[in-house]
Order: structure tokens, then sequence, then C-alpha cells
């Protein structure tokens, strides 16, 4: 039997969210003058909110305004490296902490799957101890630009069942023969936490503290 200990990120192990952090870290010391773009993604946001364009034209026009529409691999590896970094340093739950020493010791195998883009999420799981990433994959060039463009799907929802999914298959795994944990702090995992053996919210927004009370599903703090 394979034990795994599955984890969303952002504002599960992490106290903020991460993408708009990555894109402004990356802006700041690559081409500040992106900044005078900055005011642009609110409206971005705001079209998302009116539903004028989805979850994917979100990051993807958030993207390009604050890091361009491609971006060789080269420069961006330091910068990643330096976001995960200060991540890890500033930006991670002492709980989280707490509870991945405690899954690694009782032999879980630890996973990272977020809607955050994988091109550094791997670093600040890598940081972190972690085994194995799920994560939304960005759209690379021949020449090894990475393209302000989402390959497959956004790792969110549905979506990140499906990608967990298909992860189990990669991997050799049945899904009858792990035990799962999953640990996630707002609703839009619900489908993932229901498919868990041991589903966890952690921090949890409004309505998963609802959903997670009606389901009978264990709600812990890691903010302490």
């Amino acid at each position: 039997m394979t034990a795994l200990a599955i984890y969303d990120m952002d504002r599960t192990i992490t106290r903020r969210g991460t993408y708009t952090d990555f894109l402004l870290h990356v802006a700041l010391r690559r081409a500040p003058w992106r900044l005078l773009f900055a005011p642009l993604v609110p409206l971005v946001m705001l079209a998302y909110a009116c539903r004028l364009i989805d979850r994917v034209k979100l990051k993807e026009l958030n993207q390009a305004l604050l890091i361009g529409g491609h971006i060789p691999t080269a420069e961006l590896e330091p910068l990643v490296r330096s976001f995960a970094a200060r991540t890890v340093a500033t930006n991670i739950y002492p709980g989280a902490l707490r509870q991945m020493a405690a899954d690694r010791e009782s032999g879980h195998r630890l996973v990272m799957a977020t809607a955050s883009y994988r091109i550094y999420v791997t670093a600040i799981a890598e940081a972190l101890g972690m085994d194995d990433v799920i994560a939304t994959d960005s759209f690379c060039l021949p020449d090894g630009r990475i393209r302000a463009r989402i390959e497959g799907e956004n790792c969110y929802g549905p979506a990140k069942l499906r990608k967990i999914v298909a992860w189990l298959q990669t991997q050799g795994l049945d899904r009858p023969d792990c035990t799962v944990r999953f640990y996630s702090d707002h609703v839009s995992d619900a489908c993932v936490l229901d498919w868990a053996d041991v589903p966890i919210a952690v921090n949890p927004s409004p309505k998963l503290r609802r959903l997670a009370k009606g389901h009978g599903w264990l709600i812990v703090d890691w903010s302490r």
C-alpha cells in the first residue's frame, strides 16, 4: 500500500497566494519598467470577476503584462530560485512544516498539487523536501522560451483531480492500492477532498469550512 500526502499550495502551505508575487518578483529584477502595466492587473481581475474571461486567460494576460509574452528559461531560472528561497523563508505556515515532517516520518510520499505554475512550484517543492509536483504547465517554445500561455489544463477544480489521477497512472499506481491524505484551504478542491481517504480542510475559506463540517472532514489551523 502506497501512502500519499497531497498538498495544495497557495494559502494551504503558504500564507499568501504566490502567483502575483512571482510575477512581481520577476518584473522587479528583470524589467522594472513592466510595473507600469501593474495598474492593468486589477482590470484583468475585474474582467474575470465579471466572467468576461476565464481563469486560464486571467493567468495568461497577467503574465504577459508583468513579465512579457515570452521569457528565456535561462533568464528565468535564477529568478525562480530566488523567489523559491524567499517564499520558503517568509511565506510558509509553521503548521505546514510540522505536518510535512510528520507525514514524511510516517512514510508518506509528499506531493504538491497546485494551480500555480510548475515553472516556480517545483523549486518551492524541492526546497520543502517534497517528492513530486502536479501543477499548471507553461507552454515552452522549441528554443526554450516560456510563453505566457498554459499548456494543457489549468490545475484547478475538477482539472486538479484529473491531473492527480493521470499522475497516478504515470507512476504506475492504482488508486485502490493507495491511501491518500489531501490538504486544502479552498472549496474549489472539494472534488479532490471527497476523493481522498483522509480529507483535511486547512485554514479553510468560509465555504470550505461549511462543507467540511457538513461532511465531517477534519479542519485544522496551521497558522499557529
